[in-house]
């Protein structure tokens, strides 16, 4: 039993698209004095490239499962590239000021329900072949939860006094008396 399922394959088809979408507003965009590093481009290079050479290792070879997992491997890296910077950042702000904790909350939400449908397979199935059979899927939640769990931490404990303390009270205030 292959346990990569239609819907995986739309996800996986969906989440290109966005990036696509997201990697061609990059480029089009202005974006005032902030440019793409050149460690970013370099590793967007490299993987595409990867990605490109191992299409055609399986083009050749007939290897459709094995790419998938390159596919699934390369994922989980860029998965762990993508959150590293934000948790630094915020880390070394000891603050969390401009990071919207609602995409974390859904992501996170995701990647639990994710866990629940494999595990609801898992026991209609008898089998855990749904966690150790399609390792990507189960290492993208894996790092996602754990990251968001991170963000989580850091947004609503680390450093909620300091969000707290740069709300101003001529600003709450002058809420106030608009809405009375």
């Amino acid at each position: 039993m292959i346990p990569v399922a239609a819907n995986d394959v739309a996800f996986s088809i969906h989440a290109v698209l966005l990036t696509a979408i997201t990697l061609f507003q990059i480029a089009i965009y202005q974006r005032g004095h902030q440019n793409v590093s050149k460690i970013a481009l370099a590793i967007v290079c490299i993987v595409w490239i990867a990605a490109a050479v191992c299409l055609f290792v399986a083009l050749h070879r007939h290897s459709w499962l094995w790419l998938i997992s390159v596919f699934n491997s390369i994922q989980i890296c860029m998965t762990v590239i993508k959150y590293i910077p934000q948790a630094v950042m915020n880390f070394m702000r000891k603050s969390t000021d401009g990071f919207s904790i609602v995409n974390i909350l859904l992501d996170f939400l995701g990647g639990m329900t994710n866990y629940a449908q494999m595990t609801t397979q898992s026991i209609d199935q008898h089998s855990w072949v749904n966690f150790y059979g399609n390792i990507g899927k189960t290492m993208l939640s894996l790092v996602s939860v754990l990251f968001d769990l991170v963000f989580m931490f850091q947004h609503h404990f680390l450093y909620s006094d300091k969000r707290k303390k740069h709300t101003s009270p001529e600003i709450n205030t002058s809420l106030h008396s608009q809405n009375v």
